[in-house]
């Protein structure tokens, strides 16, 4: 068997994912500082609980964001090391600290706004987009997922249940340090910057993937190439119920291609069982998102 060893990142690619962690780490910043600080407001995760102490701790030049958001994810960055590798050390670590000096050095920058609902929608979109970027580059600023990929194994929640059940006891808290309504805009924050996340993360361009049943393969298979401009991939199946063979082909379109995917189909078979489903990112072979 052959030795198969992993492959160094190249030192331009290296350069520009570093890049993409400070200018993460700068939306990150500005977003919090200038958006939600001044207005009360906060995120979920530790950043969440990081602007809540240094609310609480504002009057003691030793504890601060800065510090706190760094030495709350120092664990989990050890942790992430062990569990994911070298590479999601070296990223959090830049990304993390870039936050905190950052967000340290706009301290005598006036706010943006101090209009809550301005503040919510706008600092939720940069700091998602922020923190998409640096997750997009193999980095993280919140050890809540990494705890919850840690313990997931031993408590009988998932990931994303597990951060969400951190996540209320951390708007119950800000409830009671800023008051209801602004609980209220955090969450709204909080839910705005995890749409973002997602969106930076899986990439705008959302594309189907769809499996075709039909006893007309060869003719739908050719229809989809020459009027759709799109490859087939010919599927072995077999039907449950009557245990006949079955070609199956499967195909990735963009969502705008969808109708006429259809349209196609049902035109050479009326019975023709269809499936879409969602695919956030499509990469390789000559797949290109051109519309027809």
């Amino acid at each position: 068997m052959a030795n198969k060893q992993h492959r160094k990142e190249s030192v331009p690619h290296f350069i520009l994912r570093i890049f993409l962690i400070l200018v993460g780490a700068t939306c990150a910043a500005v977003s919090i500082e200038l958006f939600l600080v001044p207005n009360n407001i906060i995120d979920g995760g530790i950043i969440g609980i990081s602007l809540i102490l240094d609310y609480l701790f504002t009057d003691n030049p030793f504890i601060n964001f800065a510090t706190i958001v760094v030495i709350l994810n120092i664990p989990f960055m050890i942790s992430g090391y062990k569990h994911i590798g070298k590479t999601f050390l070296i990223s959090t670590v830049i990304g993390i600290v870039s936050l905190a000096v950052i967000e340290s050095s706009l301290h005598h920058v006036e706010a943006f706004t101090t209009q809550p609902i301005l503040a919510t929608v706008f600092g939720g979109l940069l700091l998602g987009f922020g923190v998409g970027l640096v997750i997009r580059n193999g980095g993280s600023m919140d050890g809540t997922e990494i705890l919850g990929i840690l313990l997931t194994k031993k408590i009988p929640f998932s990931v994303g249940e597990f951060v969400m059940i951190v996540n209320v006891f951390i708007f119950i808290w800000a409830g009671f340090v800023f008051g209801p309504e602004q609980a209220m805009y955090s969450v709204m924050t909080y839910y705005l910057a995890m749409k973002t996340i997602d969106a930076v993360i899986q990439g705008l361009d959302e594309t189907k993937a769809v499996i075709i049943v039909s006893d007309y393969y060869d003719e739908i298979s050719d229809a989809i190439l020459h009027r759709l401009g799109r490859g087939t991939t010919k599927l072995r199946g077999k039907g449950g119920y009557t245990d006949e063979e079955k070609d199956v082909i499967y195909a990735v379109v963009t969502r705008l291609e969808i109708t006429k995917l259809k349209s196609i189909v049902f035109e050479i078979d009326s019975q023709a069982f269809i499936t879409i489903m969602d695919t956030h990112e499509t990469k390789g072979g000559k797949f290109k998102t051109a519309i027809h």
